[in-house]
């Protein structure tokens, strides 16, 4: 039975352990040398006799980040990776709501991190990795852990105030990996282009695969990202042969015809995080024809992912793709108004997710565990939470889940109750627009479209483009052309900044 989510390492130093596991700009380590370098470490944190206790890392993405995330867990405790570059005030809530034991980082970010209270720091380039590895410690450590022991801490990405800290177990992640190795076919031939920052969800899969399956694991240079053909040229250069990219990217890609011109050797693309326009989706399909494409959705609260759909099947433009069906050992439940559950077709209500997914809650903070993961309406009989994601969703006729908007995206405008999703979807057909974000003004009662494009797009030519799909009260008041819509850390369109921006 499947205890420790560093088991996959262990068992992959066994086979592999020359292997290239990870490759950063000019750096690589192979499994070995990573395991034993994350032992050298944890046997140092160890000292401290410190067991579930959480332990932040204040570092970019590269090899050791990953080191010490593996370190912390060997250690018995759990690790939390901060963002290097989110203001020091916001890091200062994070870690007055978390408390972390220590901050691990090094002499660049020291100083910025040093001057928080209580906090003690490991600087990595004091510490002495030609150390002695304690391995009886370790065991001891390792043999007392429990499948439902904390394993990490992912921030949700909110951009005011103090984000809530979303506390994964081992259990979470093992049967997360377990589903998507067998759904995927993941073996030690895939060669993986990181995009996910470290400190958001979707880089658990590229990391954990990676330690399980024996794979490689790019990173991917971060200024990359803003040069779409570079990118490219870089994944070709690198084998890269699966992406789990947010969809924003693909649409860039997309957009400038990038694959035209450069066409690395992709078999695996999934993307998550998102609506997928279905316009761009089928550019990619057009593409690698015979290349595997799916569509994960799932919030950070029931650990990165718990519906998927694998594309098998011709879409129009117009049509929406689904989010599909359940992952293995999760169970979505789709619940209206009055917490009763929807079965029939066509009918919307709020996504609802039960199951080991589940996250233990919000570190620190009992209130809002108990407001966000709440008891089952539908079970009556013993305790047992779901998590309301606060999605609307709803089946379509071949019963396939449909993602059709936040709760609180969905407004109140001239009477009528909207979501501004379908207003997206009906605009993503029309082909002179690149990308598409509609917000609301609700001090003003507009719908306004921000998008890109070559040349600007009139209101007689949008209502054309339109009519047909959506009802008059549906179209936006206020057209805004912009060269690019804003990204935030997470690589997603950043609508609190257009919000922000009216």
């Amino acid at each position: 039975m499947q205890i420790n989510i560093l088991e996959y390492l262990d068992k992959t130093v066994e086979k592999y352990p020359q292997k290239t596991a990870i490759i950063d700009n000019d750096k690589t380590i192979s499994f070995q040398e990573l395991n034993e370098k994350a032992k050298k470490l944890a046997t140092f944190i160890a000292k401290s006799n410190i067991i579930n206790q959480p332990i932040a890392i204040y570092l970019p993405k590269c090899i050791n980040s990953i080191v010490s995330d593996i370190a912390i867990t060997y250690s018995g405790n759990a690790y939390m990776n901060l963002d290097v570059k989110n203001p020091i005030e916001r890091i200062t809530n994070i870690c007055n709501l978390i408390q972390p034991k220590f901050v691990i980082t090094t002499s660049k970010y020291k100083s910025k991190i040093e001057n928080i209270a209580d906090i003690n720091i490991i600087n990595l380039d004091e510490f002495d990795f030609n150390s002695k590895i304690n391995e009886e410690v370790l065991n001891s450590i390792s043999s007392k852990m429990i499948d439902t022991d904390p394993y990490c801490i992912i921030n949700t990405s909110g951009s005011t105030g103090t984000p809530k800290g979303v506390l994964i177990s081992h259990r979470s992640i093992i049967d997360y990996i377990e589903w998507a190795t067998k759904e995927y076919n993941i073996t030690n031939s895939e060669i993986i282009g990181n995009q996910a920052p470290f400190y958001f969800d979707n880089s658990v899969l590229d990391i954990y695969l990676t330690l399980k399956n024996a794979c490689k694991l790019i990173i991917t240079p971060e200024n990359l990202f803003i040069f779409p053909i570079k990118l490219m040229e870089y994944f070709k250069e690198k084998n890269v042969n699966m992406l789990f990219f947010v969809p924003s990217i693909l649409v860039n890609i997309a957009n400038m015809d990038i694959l035209k011109s450069c066409k690395p050797a992709f078999n695996k693309i999934l993307f998550a995080g998102e609506v997928m326009p279905t316009k761009q989706l089928n550019y990619w399909i057009k593409h690698y024809p015979n290349a595997l494409f799916s569509n994960l959705y799932g919030p950070t609260e029931i650990t990165v992912d718990c519906t998927y759909y694998t594309i098998d099947r011709k879409f129009a433009d117009d049509e929406p793709l689904p989010i599909g069906k359940k992952c293995r050992n999760s169970d979505v439940l789709i619940l209206d108004e009055n917490n009763k559950l929807i079965t029939e077709p066509n009918c919307a209500g709020e996504l609802c997710v039960r199951g080991s997914s589940l996250a233990l809650g919000y570190y620190n903070d009992l209130e809002k565990t108990e407001n966000a993961f709440t008891q089952n309406p539908l079970n009556n009989h013993y305790p047992e939470k779901i998590y309301r994601t606060g999605d609307m969703v709803y089946y379509n006729n071949k019963m396939e889940i449909i993602f059709q908007g936040r709760k609180d995206f969905q407004i109140k405008h001239m009477g009528y109750r909207i979501e501004l999703g379908e207003i997206e979807t009906a605009l993503g057909t029309i082909k002179d627009l690149e990308n598409v974000c509609v917000v609301y003004d609700s001090k003003n009662s507009k719908i306004v479209l921000f998008y890109e494009a070559k040349n600007e797009i009139s209101n007689k030519d949008l209502i054309l483009a339109i009519g047909n799909t959506l009802p008059k009260y549906m179209f936006p008041n206020e057209l805004r052309k912009i060269d690019k819509l804003p990204i935030n850390a997470n690589g997603k369109i950043d609508r609190l900044k257009l919000k922000n921006s009216l």
